[in-house]
């Protein structure tokens, strides 16, 4: 069944589209090059956001006591650094 277009909804500035439309229908950044900008090849295959570090670390979940975990944020700002410290020396 075909949709039928409200003529409640319709409007002459913003016009439903025909195939017609689609058909002419051309990328934003074709149109409008200063404000999307054209991307190179080599600038699409480049890899976005922040390098991987080499030192990567793994998220885990893991379930200490209150008064544990009170004593580490007691000890100021890095105390997750200074917990992993001192559990590798512990290995």
């Amino acid at each position: 069944m075909k949709k039928r277009s409200n003529p409640e909804k319709t409007s002459r500035d913003n016009p439903e589209w025909t195939r017609a439309m689609l058909a002419k229908a051309r990328p934003a950044r074709e149109v409008l090059p200063k404000i999307f900008g054209t991307r190179t090849a080599a600038a699409m295959l480049k890899p976005r956001g922040r390098p991987r570090s080499p030192d990567s670390k793994v998220a885990i979940s893991l379930r200490l006591s209150p008064d544990t975990l009170a004593r580490w944020k007691a000890t100021g700002p890095g105390w997750q650094t200074r917990m992993a410290k001192v559990l590798r020396e512990s290995v």
